[in-house]
């Protein structure tokens, strides 16, 4: 674990079509290009020799770090500190617009703010998860390492004409590129790491490098603006809105799950997936947590990117179903799982697996996730289509005859199907949403079958979803296991917050799944899920925790647990998926589903305290 750094020291940069993370040590070592889930170019993330990276840092061995985002942007910001001097690093990508490209730049401007400073720079790519060579190639004006398929990362160095004595330039045996940098205060030099440039190295100055800086700084401060929280915890918020919107893939307007791929749900373990994908249910909750702030245009470029979806039907008729759980960025469905044998794995937690082998799963929530964020976004002012809402009357039919049976769940277990009851749960908010949508536009619908398999659900999620023993509702039928994801059932309407089946539900969901605030999503040992190994509390669950207190009316309660999460994010803010017991951030980082859950639940508690 010494040779990595902590999942929770780093900071994410982006563009709005790709993204990396920056460690408090100044260290590259997660950048995918041209997209989300393209092969890597830096990854010593995931294998600290083989995966490469783009490291600036003080030769000073001994020195302090602290790292910060210029406020209202994703401009990041890495400060050293020594006793001779004092230095920073600003990383930025340039946004790159809805027209997809495969130009991408990523800016490290290195400065000298007291005393004198010298730092080592190194440039270590390893292209295609580091599988594939490359030759350097060094010219008066920068350098370019050129992959064997042709692809190309071109070093612009950041300086004036005279500054040349500033740089001491090495290269080594594995065609890596080594410069030093002395600098004293008010120096400041640095490099632009480009993929897909239209031309060869060139120098650039000042002018240029700080028209790129205003230009970042003013399109996130614009983006920024349109918020309209103005609640108790609004540095919190929009820092989560701005950790989303690097997250998005602004060509298409699909969320990815997390930038990066394979990191450990528990060190050492299996539970290792690749998360750069868009799942359908995100399509809840980024909507609902888009519209609360204000954020109409991403909520509209969601909306029609999911419509899509439902309208391609790309499972047809098939075991799944016709939507699937996930897709690429592009709306594409091909995310076969493969195994990077070569690389060991985040501190040692091997597999690295790339792709995602759950694509092709049987989960029957996610019709009642699609359906409830597309009623959601119609009572705001967004309208269906007549092809989408066809669509979605042939899914709702196909739903009708196929939400009766066993499935993976929204856990995407691999340990055999189940009757979820969480899936039931979402299969009755399809119908009912479906229901409010035909009734509120009077388009035609089978809304005789689809309410006869409204109540039948409902029915049937009350009579065997429920455990007498337990007295609380349960993640399948015939078991005794409690489930978080059942969180949400007041939040959907299947039951009302002052429910006492509900409140019994909550305490047992206390006694069981919370400890001290932190929320473990199931136990696997009494429910196994066909994993290996064991997993922390589950980030996005304790923020629902917070919002169905908030709903139930413990106000108290929810405030406390809400507060204490906030002591589990970094130092910037930023959530990955899990936090172990000893309070360190495991699993994928950043996590949308963290971040969309945390908005939700913060405007939730809003409103109860206001209310209150």
């Amino acid at each position: 674990m010494d040779d990595y750094p902590l999942i929770e020291n780093h900071g994410l940069i982006g563009d709005l079509q790709t993204a990396a993370l920056v460690t408090t040590e100044g260290v590259v070592d997660w950048f995918c290009s041209p997209r989300f889930d393209s092969p890597s170019v830096f990854g010593a993330l995931l294998d600290k020799e083989k995966g490469g990276h783009c490291t600036v840092r003080p030769e000073h061995l001994t020195h302090a770090t602290k790292q910060l985002y210029l406020p209202d942007t994703a401009i990041l910001v890495t400060r050293f500190m020594t006793e001779a001097g004092a230095g920073e690093v600003l990383d930025f990508m340039p946004v790159t617009g809805t027209t997809v490209t495969s130009r991408h730049r990523l800016v490290r401007l290195v400065r000298c703010v007291r005393g004198s400073m010298s730092f080592d720079v190194e440039i270590a790519p390893r292209f295609d998860y580091g599988r594939m060579a490359h030759r350097l190639h060094i010219t008066p004006h920068g350098a370019v390492f050129a992959a064997e398929d042709g692809t190309e990362l071109t070093v612009h160095p950041i300086r004036e004409p005279e500054d040349d004595r500033l740089a001491d330039l090495i290269t080594d045996r594995d065609a890596d590129l080594h410069l030093t940098l002395t600098l004293r205060a008010g120096q400041q030099r640095g490099l632009i790491l480009e993929m897909g440039a239209e031309g060869p190295p060139a120098e650039i100055h000042r002018d240029e490098h700080q028209r790129l800086f205003d230009e970042t700084a003013a399109f996130w401060r614009s983006w920024l603006a349109q918020s309209r929280y103005a609640g108790r915890w609004r540095e919190v918020v929009e820092r989560s809105a701005i950790t989303l919107k690097l997250m998005t893939f602004a060509p298409s307007g699909a969320v990815v799950a997390a930038p990066t791929a394979a990191l450990p749900e528990q060190l050492g373990g299996e539970r290792n997936w690749d998360y750069r994908f868009t799942w359908i249910r995100d399509a809840s909750f980024s909507v609902y947590a888009l519209l609360g702030l204000g954020f109409t245009e991403e909520a509209r470029a969601f909306i029609i990117w999911l419509s899509n979806r439902v309208k391609e039907r790309v499972g047809s008729e098939g075991n799944t179903g016709p939507l699937n759980i996930m897709y690429k960025v592009d709306g594409s469905s091909d995310l076969n799982e493969q195994i990077l044998d070569h690389w060991e794995g985040y501190a040692r937690s091997a597999p690295v697996r790339i792709g995602n082998g759950a694509a092709t799963q049987l989960q029957l929530d996610i019709y009642g996730e699609a359906l409830d964020s597309i009623y959601f976004a119609h009572r705001h002012g967004f309208q269906v289509g007549h092809g989408g809402w066809t669509s979605m009357r042939a899914d709702l039919d196909w739903l009708a005859d196929h939400w009766d049976q066993a499935e993976e769940g929204i856990w995407e277990t691999r340990g055999g199907r189940q009757d979820f009851t969480y899936g039931r749960v979402m299969s009755w908010v399809a119908f009912d949403r479906a229901l409010r949508l035909a009734e509120s536009t009077g388009w035609p619908s089978a809304s005789g079958r689809w309410q006869a398999e409204r109540d039948a659900v409902y029915e049937q999620v009350m009579a065997k979803g429920w455990s007498e023993e337990r007295q609380a509702f349960v993640q399948h039928y015939g078991s005794e296991v409690l489930d978080s994801s059942l969180l949400r059932m007041a939040t959907v309407g299947v039951v009302t917050p002052e429910d006492p089946m509900w409140a019994s539900t909550l305490d047992a969901m206390e006694e069981e799944l919370v400890s001290d605030s932190l929320v473990y999503r199931y136990n696997p040992d009494a429910s196994p899920d066909g994993l290996r190994g064991s997993e922390g509390t589950f980030s996005l669950c304790t923020f629902m925790y917070v919002d169905a207190l908030a709903r139930a009316g413990r106000t108290d309660r929810a405030r406390l647990v809400f507060e204490k999460m906030m002591g589990y994010a970094n130092h910037l803010g930023l959530y990955s998926e899990e936090i172990d017991p000893t309070g360190r951030q495991l699993g994928n980082f950043p996590q949308a589903f963290t971040h969309l859950a945390l908005i939700d639940s913060a405007l939730t508690l809003n409103e109860a305290l206001d209310r209150r």
